[in-house]
């Protein structure tokens, strides 16, 4: 009936070092790279972003 006592804190704790173990990968990814990478990703996202732009609909009416 009664499941693993855990301490709240610990609890919280080991969640925000996990938040920031994500964090920190997630910084290496994007500031860890080559000039050359981070031009050829920025070239990318601007031609997915043209391209985005490209399909979107006009509609007569604005909200």
């Amino acid at each position: 009936m009664a499941g693993e006592v855990v301490n709240l804190r610990v609890a919280r704790k080991a969640a925000e070092r996990a938040a920031k173990d994500r964090e920190a990968a997630a910084n290496r990814a994007a500031h860890g790279r080559s000039k050359a990478q981070r031009q050829r990703d920025a070239e990318s996202e601007r031609r997915r972003n043209a391209l985005l732009d490209g399909a979107r609909r006009e509609d007569s009416e604005a909200p």
